[in-house]
């Protein structure tokens, strides 16, 4: 890590450590700073799509048709920030029947690894306890859990030093200073009196965790994560509904960019208005898939009238909005009837236009083509 690229006004300590080398430690939160005039435009538009998706997302009336899929999303695209890359089809056929990878080589590490953050999400968002240093750690205990990084000492903060980038470009804390700087975090996630704006105060504290990075690996999707949930609780939005990581994953490069600048220059102003540009890209992303799925299930009920659906065949069309893959394994036990029964279901669901047989996949696996393009294709107009 070059020293002279930090400047006077950097927000944080340069320290020696071994090798006669250098690391970074943040100072603490919140930062001198004031929120310039000039965003406070651009963070109303952000604040008002937020209310949209919100008032969207309260009156659907199964929130799972924008939940899963919006997770689904994160999942894979905070994965492909680091290298890890899983399609949607593989992510949703794996969750029907997840296995422990037999390797670091083997393909279904990367379905894994996608598949932990969801599960990472999950437990961040239906946690009874406040965001807290214990919650972050089982959080990463379940993203690292049998996968690329099971070495890394999954669940604990790191005891030895690391850097980021192939030339070591930024070094964070020594060993010995990040649990100080945690702790000092942790109480910020809880201050009520801030002169930030609660969202504006979601983009601080993440930059302050990827400036710690406090765990061996796997620091940018905790990060991410927490930044997803972080937005729900301080934004008050019933749902998790608004997930930045397709954003920062198109403009990669700003993304890892701004957060060093901050660290060296002290570019708060900077950070914070490509975050808020963030936000309202993926909020009004977010509106438009929704309501291309309230249209779709709306169509959906329109053809099973017509060729007189019974409630299974709803209870079905409504399962697939939560996923838009289902095997006929499933269905029995979903409904409480025979395979023949279940089988003779979902061909009418195909013969309605709602279902299509998944070719060269067993058991039998049908999917809904209009549900996955709108929940997981990108938009025409991204």
């Amino acid at each position: 890590m070059k020293k002279s690229l930090f400047s006077e006004v950097s927000p944080g300590a340069i320290v020696s450590i071994a090798g006669n080398e250098i690391a970074f430690v943040p100072d603490s939160l919140p930062p001198g700073w004031e929120f310039p005039g000039r965003l406070w435009p651009l963070l109303a538009e952000a604040k008002s799509q937020i209310g949209i998706l919100e008032g969207i997302g309260r009156v659907l009336p199964n929130p799972g048709i924008l939940l899963r899929p919006l997770e689904d999303r994160e999942a894979i695209r905070s994965s492909r920030l680091e290298g890890t890359y899983a399609t949607p089809q593989e992510l949703l056929l794996f969750e029907l029947e997840p296995r422990v990878p037999t390797s670091d080589r083997d393909p279904r590490n990367d379905h894994r690894e996608v598949f932990n953050y969801r599960r990472a999400l999950h437990l961040g968002v239906n946690d009874s306890r406040p965001l807290c240093l214990r919650l972050l750690r089982d959080m990463h205990r379940i993203l690292l859990g049998g996968v690329r990084g099971r070495d890394k000492n999954p669940g604990n903060f790191r005891n030895c030093q690391v850097a980021i980038g192939g030339s070591r470009r930024f070094v964070p804390p020594p060993p010995e200073s990040v649990m100080g700087c945690l702790y000092e975090m942790e109480s910020y996630f809880h201050v009520e009196d801030s002169r930030y704006d609660p969202l504006v105060n979601c983009f601080l504290m993440h930059y302050q965790f990827e400036t710690i990075h406090p765990f061996n690996d796997g620091n940018g999707r905790i990060g991410r994560l927490l930044l997803a949930i972080m937005m729900q609780q301080k934004c008050a939005m019933t749902k998790p509904w608004l997930y930045l990581s397709e954003f920062f994953e198109q403009h990669r490069d700003e993304y890892i960019d701004r957060l060093f600048q901050v660290s060296t220059q002290a570019k708060w102003s900077a950070w914070v208005e490509f975050c808020l540009h963030a936000t309202v890209a993926q909020a009004k992303a977010t509106i438009t898939r929704c309501e291309r799925l309230l249209a779709i299930r709306e169509d959906f009920n329109g053809r099973l009238n017509k060729v007189g659906g019974n409630v299974r065949l709803y209870t079905i069309m409504e399962e697939i909005f939560r996923s838009p893959f289902i095997r006929v394994s499933d269905v029995p036990e979903l409904l409480g009837i025979s395979y023949p029964t279940a089988k003779s279901d979902m061909e009418r669901l195909a013969d309605a236009g709602i279902l299509k047989e998944l070719s060269g996949v067993s058991p039998k696996t049908y999917y809904a083509p209009e549900v996955f393009s709108v929940a997981y294709d990108e938009l025409p107009d991204s």
